[in-house]
């Protein structure tokens, strides 16, 4: 009876040490349902670049890659799963953000030419001097296109693409970017005309003829390269071709 008890004893002084250890255990840690679930949670500001919790981040990686694939390959060429790698999201991102291509391209057109209107615009807005406000536009625009010397390419396939009569998606950009800047640029030669500080020039002569002196350059890198065996890229030419740019624009325009 005493083994007996003594092992009764023994049985009920475990039993009650796994409950005094359930209750400890309920008391003092959490469920591992809760710490597993805990444990898949990003730290903050650690969500992968490929989900939505980084829209903007996303956004703009996608429409960089974009940038470089139409220019590489310009629209027809390019390809969505390309895009997608370069910028690091999985493709059903990239539809999420942008229904389809054509979304895409219109969308790389806006970052492209949106970009430049905030750039310029403000300077031609301004109250500046003819002569410094047109040399400012110029230096400006070069800047932008010099920082983005992949823009041109892009813009000229969409161009060649369509032919003479334009798409739907170049016409309103020639509406809500290009127009406006040339109103203002030709408000700017017309008042430089009128205070005897600029040579009378047809806007419609002129103003191609300024954005080609800029654009053709960056247009062209890939031939430098090869048939000059120079980098038209590296700060020290981009340095002597807006020199150069300032310099010939001068000439051109003032009286």
């Amino acid at each position: 009876m005493i083994r007996a008890g003594s092992g009764r004893t023994i049985r009920r002084a475990g039993k009650a040490g796994q409950r005094r250890t359930k209750l400890a255990g309920l008391a003092g840690a959490e469920p591992l349902s809760r710490k597993r679930g805990r444990q898949r949670q990003p730290a903050h500001g650690a969500m992968r670049m490929g989900s939505r919790g980084q829209p903007e981040e996303s956004r703009a990686a996608i429409l960089r890659a974009a940038v470089a694939e139409f220019a590489e390959y310009g629209v027809d060429g390019a390809r969505t799963d390309r895009i997608a790698r370069a910028a690091g999201v999985n493709k059903a991102l990239l539809y999420y953000y942008f229904k389809d291509k054509d979304a895409l391209y219109e969308a790389v057109l806006d970052h492209v030419f949106g970009g430049l209107r905030e750039r310029v615009t403000p300077v031609l807005e301004s109250r500046l001097p003819p002569r410094q406000k047109l040399l400012e536009y110029v230096g400006c625009y070069f800047d932008y296109i010099a920082a983005n010397p992949k823009f041109p390419r892009v813009v000229q396939s969409e161009w060649m693409r369509v032919g003479a009569h334009g798409s739907p998606q170049m016409l309103r950009i020639a509406r809500e970017y290009f127009a406006p800047i040339y109103r203002l640029v030709a408000d700017l030669l017309r008042q430089g005309t009128e205070t005897g500080e600029f040579r009378p020039l047809n806007p419609l002569d002129f103003i191609p003829s300024m954005v080609g002196i800029v654009i053709f350059y960056f247009s062209t890198v890939p031939a430098m390269k090869t048939l000059l065996k120079v980098d038209p890229l590296s700060k020290e030419r981009i340095a002597e071709r807006r020199k150069f740019v300032l310099e010939f624009i001068s000439k051109a325009v003032f009286a």
